[in-house]
């Protein structure tokens, strides 16, 4: 039961990472909020290393597969944010971005050094506060762009499933309350999300007639 829904979980953020890779270039703009993608791929920098130094199973796989794409989710972010972004410049926009990448490695880092590797807390704390994160984000950039460009009902729906099973095994047959608590609010605000895109999506159907 474990091992399948570890397996769903990663197909899962496999199909959102393919989407936001796939709509990037489709709609010439970037398909995953900035600071929920540099959260992810730090994250997925970081335990794909682990993962590759220590030990190989379906996780450690996957993450080698989710840093792949996110590390063209990235190169996207920078072709296609600078129109986006309130920097006032292309080098700035691009310190910014190498800023906040960098931030979010020393937050993941503090992790690892809070709970260490062993265990998989600090993987479990770091991953559910970030999907949390993540899943505001999504709600927060459709409502500032006002369209769904760069977003997709597959891509909202793969993202509440992959979170919600790990949900699952970690928060409930494990009986963890934080993951728990972080992954309930990530299914409440990632349905949010799902109703807010389906809305948006209807209403520029019928401006399109």
């Amino acid at each position: 039961m474990e091992t399948c829904l570890t397996l769903l979980s990663g197909i899962c953020w496999c199909i959102v990472y393919e989407e936001c890779i796939r709509l990037a270039l489709k709609d010439k703009t970037y398909a995953m909020p900035f600071w929920a993608l540099a959260l992810n791929i730090t994250w997925e920098g970081i335990y794909t290393y682990y993962d590759l130094c220590v030990r190989a199973d379906v996780q450690g796989i996957v993450n080698v597969l989710w840093f792949c794409m996110d590390v063209i989710i990235l190169a996207l972010y920078f072709k296609y944010g600078r129109k986006q972004h309130e920097a006032g410049s292309d080098r700035l926009f691009y310190l910014w971005t190498i800023l906040g990448v960098a931030a979010m490695f020393l937050v993941q880092f503090a992790y690892v050094k809070e709970f260490g590797l062993e265990g998989h807390l600090s993987a479990q704390y770091s991953a559910f506060a970030q999907n949390l994160i993540m899943s505001i984000a999504f709600i927060h950039m459709l409502i500032q762009r006002g369209n769904t460009k760069g977003q997709s009902m597959l891509l909202a729906i793969a993202k509440w499933i992959g979170t919600l099973a790990p949900t699952i095994t970690m928060g409930i047959m494990s009986t963890n309350y934080v993951v728990l608590a972080c992954g309930l609010l990530c299914t409440i605000y990632d349905l949010i999300y799902i109703v807010l895109l389906y809305r948006t999506k209807k209403r520029e159907q019928l401006e399109a007639v």
